[in-house]
């Protein structure tokens, strides 16, 4: 291209400018993560390490609470309490969750490939004990709707009463 063309392609001062396109535009409006780090890197760092922390705890107090779901009520934990505390140097940090959370999320269909695959493995085992297996997913289906109701009901009734 000749410097002529390409100051010809550049646009004229004063002119408007076209629209960027939408992924120029979200990838600009991304913080940075934390020491220069890509923000997903920094996010699943920190989704690890509350798995890990969810795992030791586990371990040490022998709950029959599964690993992951400590670090889950941790991580939810340590964002409620920075909440409170006003957006500081934690704000790339958010950002990074949440970048890292929407990545996982849209290819959470990925994730049960496992389960699947596991599935058709034991079809013959499914096909044996299939009347236990029904019974359990229904049963199990009934009682929680049933505590998801009553939880609710009590919640609804606390938030009516007037605070002394």
């Amino acid at each position: 291209m000749s410097p002529t063309a390409a100051r010809a392609a550049l646009p004229m001062e004063g002119a408007p400018s076209a629209p960027l396109p939408r992924e120029r535009v979200m990838a600009e409006s991304r913080p940075a993560g934390v020491a220069g780090a890509p923000v997903s890197l920094t996010g699943l760092l920190v989704l690890i390490v509350c798995q890990l922390i969810g795992e030791g705890v586990r371990n040490a107090l022998h709950a029959p609470i599964p690993g992951p779901v400590i670090g889950l009520f941790l991580l939810a934990t340590v964002l409620a309490i920075a909440d409170r505390g006003g957006t500081g140097a934690g704000g790339a940090t958010r950002a990074s969750l949440e970048r890292t959370s929407e990545t996982l999320i849209s290819h959470m269909g990925l994730l049960f490939v496992p389960a699947g695959v596991g599935v058709i493995a034991e079809a013959g085992l499914l096909r044996q004990e299939w009347l236990p297996i029904v019974a359990a997913l229904v049963g199990s289906t009934i009682l929680g709707l049933a505590v998801t109701g009553l939880v609710m009901h009590w919640v609804a009734r606390a938030a009516e009463k007037p605070v002394r």
